[in-house]
């Protein structure tokens, strides 16, 4: 069984996220196993994603129909286990909204294997951006607005 430092994990993560940003299909699948789970909090339809293909197809269409773009705010690369555990934050361009929140990774054979999605606070249609109360989002240096 092959060993990856985390400087790979974070590659792929980094990657991943390109390729959820860049709706690649093709980028997206050579980043998980074949039978890879998302799971994801209450509240949303058809949950958990499972296999590649679903996750892949999943994240092309939150690009297409809600402008979503994703930006990483900090990665944790565990190193003694092929895990991570990272914030991001998703854009939701063409609602003018976005949500933060954390995921957690197991790795297999060099790729994604399962991700656990927890939101920084219920999704609120009624605010711009859903996160944290009282956290200094600014001033930790966390991106304000969308790349895009």
């Amino acid at each position: 069984m092959a060993t990856h430092t985390p400087e790979y994990y974070d590659a792929l993560i980094r990657r991943y996220f390109d390729a959820c940003n860049a709706a690649d299909y093709d980028a997206l699948m050579s980043c998980f196993t074949p039978d890879a789970v998302h799971y994801f909090p209450a509240g949303l339809p058809e949950v958990p994603w499972r296999t590649a293909d679903t996750i892949s197809r999943k994240w092309l269409w939150c690009v297409q129909t809600l402008g979503s773009q994703w930006t990483i705010e900090r990665i944790l690369i565990s190193h003694d286990k092929p895990e991570a555990m990272i914030e991001w934050t998703h854009w939701k361009n063409k609602s003018g909204t976005a949500l933060r929140g954390a995921e957690w990774y197991i790795f297999e054979g060099g790729k994604i294997k399962e991700i656990r999605a927890y939101y920084a606070s219920p999704a609120d249609k009624e605010v711009r951006i859903n996160e944290l109360v009282g956290f200094d989002y600014a001033g930790r240096g966390y991106h304000l607005e969308s790349a895009k």
